[in-house]
Formats: structure tokens, C-alpha cells, sequence
């Protein structure tokens, strides 16, 4: 589990935890360990971002939250601080962007890499979006890379391209005689700017005013703690609890996919500090439930009308809490989140909290239509069922044609994606 200040708020108190003072972008300049290739890519990054002074600001304004966490687990693995700045490349510290290719995060993990690095991704939480586990799997991953390709170099176009397309290309000049380092491979455009855009943003760190650009104060300090989850609660109390604004709260815990954070999940709520200690005092106060919700797994495929009347709960309230589309078919096994009712108490399992999914199905298409026999009409007495009948000779051969035609289609699509 990746670490963080914690606090156990039944023991310990969150004024405890001392904040050290400095400037945080000093302790990063100093871990600088890259050398700057000035290639032409590279001087056309830094005056592709010193020309857009407010982009820059704005992303930097973002990091604010996120930068000494990072720093201080780059610092514990004595990797090049340069590494801590690269989520500006990869989502421009926008927590909950999301590629075309489906990475989503700080980091901007791919589905099967979030799985390969066990990060959670279920209907309670998808941790490619958490600050912590995100941070935690992307550094374990560049150091790999690193590990296999002996330069940061190469380890950073292996994290943007793949490490199996890295080693092709280092196969392929091989065999033509050719060097093996970064510079030399062929790769892709996006890959080939990669680098250059993270030492782009170095150059910025190192020398802002060079470039007209003023990097926003960062104390050397935590921004936020990390609190534990003793019982399921619902994100709104913690809102209001902690008397933040919920899109700060959305920004610190981006993977949070429902309106409950449950305790079973080994849960960590991360707080500004300020907040934090505001959050404590509250919770000590509050007497009444913490979670409002909870959640049931669902034993045969039926409509979400069928599924509502069955549970007692408001059939629409359902589908917006599960982002259910209209028409759509919950699949047995599935889990959804209800309301809580006295018949209902207690928290969600530990089972259900790590390994919750969500299944969907459009209905079945209805029978077809029975076509009854005119009276006095000779032959059999059974009605005939018959399949819709083409209104045009060959408009069933254009049909097929045009199945045939989509399928194609679409695996031209995937094949692509």
C-alpha cells in the first residue's frame, strides 16, 4: 500500500504531524540528474511552453497538491527528481483526465497496465485515479524500465510506447549496424516528443524567469494527510465534515467512483491539512449514521424496473447511482449500490469492496409476430410465425452485405485502437 502521513483518528491527532518549511522547487532543482540533449525537439518544447505563460501557470497551480508527495517518493527511491515532473506531460496534473486509449490518471495508466500493477478497478474505485496507488504503481514501473533498458532515457519512451516496441526497435538497429541509445531509434512522433517535453518543463523549473514564466509558491511540506476509514461514510459527510469544497475533495480523491468510501477497501481519505484537523473535531461530534448507502449483488439478469420493485427502491434513483442508461439489463452477479435501510445495516464486505463489478445487457429482441389464418382459408389450423418479411427483393442480400460490411468495419476499428 503506498505511503503517506496517516492518521488514526481515534488515537492520534493530526496537529501532531510537523510540516517542515522551505521552498519546494529548490529540494527538486537540486535532484535534477538528466542532461539536456538541446536537440531541436527539445528547444521547441521549451518555446512552445514559454509561449503560453497561462497553460503553464495553470498546471502548476494544479500540482500544487501533488508535488511533494511525489517528490518525496522519488527522493526514497533515489530516482532523478526530473520523474516528479512528469505527470505535467502526461495529464497536465488534471486528475481525472482520460485519453482516447482509456488511460486515465496523474500517470495515465491503460486498463490491463492498472491490472498488472494491481491497481483496483471496480464499481466502488478505480485506483488509476487515486494520488497514492497511481504514484505508487508508476514509479515501480519506471524503475523496471529502467532496470531493462539501463537509461532513464529509454525507460521514459518505454513507459509512453512499450517496452516491447522499445526492444524491437533496439533489435532492428542492431541488426542494422546501428547505435541502441534513445536517439537513435526509430520510434513514433508522440514518443519522439516525449523526452523532450518532460526536459522542456525542467528547463522551465530550472531557470523560470529566463522563460518569462513565475512558478507559483510551493512550500517543502505536505499538502494533505491521509486519513483512515474506520466505517463506510458517504463522501458528502466527509464534504461537510471537513468543511471543504467538494471539487478540493474531488481533486484529492479523484478515485472514488460512488457516493460511499468504504472501510473494508483499506480505504484512505486524503485531506488538506488545515481540513483535516476541522474533519477530526466534526467526526468526534457527529452521532448520527456516516454511510447512507450500501450495496447488494444482484442473482438473475433482469430490467431495472424488475430489479427496483424487488429491493423496494426507487427504480430511477438506481440507475443514476449505478449510471445505469435507460433500456438497459442488470446481469446476475452484478453489484449495485442502494440506499440503506434498517434491514440493510452494517458495512459492505470485504469481498464485495475488492472485487464489485457492474454487468449490462440490452433486453432481448421481442418474438417475432404470429400471423393468424384468414377464416375459410385451407391448410394447417396452427398460426405461422413468421420472420419480418423484406419489403424489396434483395433488401435482405444488402442487409447482409451491410452486416458483413459493419463487422469489417469495426475490427478495422479495433484494430487500430
Amino acid at each position: 500500500v503506498a505511503k503517506a502521513k496517516r492518521v488514526n483518528l481515534k488515537n492520534q491527532s493530526v496537529s501532531d504531524l510537523y510540516a517542515p518549511s522551505s521552498n519546494l522547487w529548490i529540494r527538486i532543482r537540486e535532484g535534477f540528474e538528466l542532461e539536456p540533449m538541446n536537440t531541436p525537439l527539445e528547444i521547441e518544447q521549451v518555446r512552445w511552453l514559454s509561449a503560453r505563460p497561462d497553460y503553464v501557470h495553470r498546471s502548476m497551480e494544479r500540482s500544487s497538491r501533488y508535488l511533494f508527495y511525489i517528490v518525496q517518493e522519488v527522493n526514497a527511491r533515489n530516482m532523478p527528481t526530473e520523474i516528479a515532473l512528469l505527470p505535467f506531460v502526461e495529464s497536465a496534473f488534471v486528475t481525472h483526465a482520460k485519453s482516447s486509449a482509456k488511460a486515465v490518471g496523474l500517470w495515465q495508466f491503460m486498463p490491463a497496465t492498472g491490472k498488472d500493477f494491481r491497481l483496483t478497478q471496480n464499481v466502488f474505485r478505480d485506483e488509476r485515479r487515486d494520488v497514492l496507488q497511481s504514484t505508487d504503481a508508476a514509479l515501480d514501473y519506471l524503475q523496471r524500465l529502467h532496470k531493462q533498458f539501463g537509461s532513464w532515457e529509454l525507460a521514459l519512451a518505454a513507459y509512453n510506447w512499450g517496452a516491447g516496441n522499445v526492444a524491437k526497435a533496439q533489435k532492428r538497429n542492431l541488426a542494422a549496424g546501428l547505435p541502441t541509445d534513445y536517439l537513435s531509434l526509430k520510434m513514433p512522433n508522440e514518443t519522439r516528443n516525449y523526452v523532450p517535453k518532460l526536459m522542456a518543463y525542467r528547463q522551465i523549473v530550472l531557470d523560470p524567469q529566463a522563460y518569462g514564466i513565475v512558478l507559483p509558491e510551493l512550500e517543502n511540506h505536505p499538502y494533505f494527510v491521509a486519513v483512515d476509514v474506520g466505517s463506510d461514510i458517504d463522501v458528502d459527510l466527509v464534504i461537510k465534515l471537513a468543511e471543504l469544497p467538494p471539487e478540493e475533495f474531488r481533486n484529492l480523491n479523484p478515485s472514488f467512483n460512488k457516493p460511499v468510501i468504504l472501510s473494508n477497501a483499506n480505504q484512505q481519505i486524503l485531506l488538506p491539512f488545515g481540513h483535516a484537523e476541522i474533519f477530526q473535531a466534526n467526526l468526534k461530534k457527529f452521532n448520527r449514521p456516516l454511510s447512507t448507502w450500501t450495496a447488494v449483488k444482484v442473482s438473475k439478469t433482469e430490467s431495472v424496473d424488475q430489479v427496483a420493485k424487488g429491493l423496494g427502491v426507487d427504480a430511477d434513483s438506481l440507475r443514476q447511482v449505478n449510471g445505469i442508461p435507460k433500456g438497459m439489463r442488470i446481469k446476475a452477479g452484478s453489484t449495485i449500490i442502494i440506499p440503506k435501510t434498517n434491514g440493510r445495516s452494517g458495512d459492505v464486505s470485504s469481498a464485495m469492496a475488492d472485487n464489485a463489478s457492474l454487468s449490462l445487457e440490452k433486453p432481448p429482441p421481442p418474438a417475432p409476430k404470429c400471423l393468424k389464418p384468414a377464416k375459410g382459408s385451407k391448410g394447417s389450423k396452427t398460426a405461422k410465425c413468421a420472420p419480418g418479411t423484406p419489403s424489396k427483393g434483395n433488401s435482405a442480400g444488402k442487409s447482409t452485405a451491410s452486416q458483413h460490411k459493419s463487422a469489417s468495419t469495426g475490427l478495422a476499428k479495433s484494430a487500430k485502437n
